[in-house]
């Protein structure tokens, strides 16, 4: 039997960085993204959101991608929104995600930035942090053009 330690932290933002997600909202979004992971064998360590993006710190399994992961999450979590009717506008989310990862040492370090995304938002907006991510990662956004 194959044994693995992978973590990756998602982020992705609303369709148009919309800010969707309410304080109403945002405790059954991250309920339900949690509930239907375990249904389908996705391991999500940490998610915070705020209005317009979430984290994710998911753990992946020996037969998971990170493409098909993101699609699983981000695809079955629109569509409940929608179909529950929770914001009277369509809730969709950008196509595109940051998937970076991360060592083990680096888990707890990650878990914290990701609980506290309400107190790094008061400093950064999603932006900043979004070009910060890639600078950090060596991320070039020309280099796949």
């Amino acid at each position: 039997m194959p044994y693995t330690s992978i973590y990756i932290h998602f982020i992705w933002a609303t369709k148009n960085r919309a800010p969707l997600i309410s304080n109403e909202l945002k405790p059954l979004l991250l309920n339900h993204i949690k509930e239907n992971s375990i249904k389908k064998g996705i391991f999500i360590s940490s998610l915070n959101c705020v209005d317009d993006h979430i984290h994710l710190l998911v753990s992946l399994g020996t037969e998971q991608t990170i493409a098909k992961t993101a699609m699983l999450i981000k695809g079955e979590s629109s569509f409940w929104v929608n179909k529950q009717k929770l914001i009277p506008t369509k809730f969709e989310w950008q196509d595109d995600y940051i998937a970076l990862s991360v060592c083990y040492s680096a888990v707890d370090k990650v878990k914290d930035y990701i609980k506290y995304q309400e107190i790094h938002h008061k400093k950064n907006n999603f932006n900043e942090e979004y070009q910060e991510f890639l600078k950090l990662n060596n991320i070039d956004l020309n280099k796949n053009v």
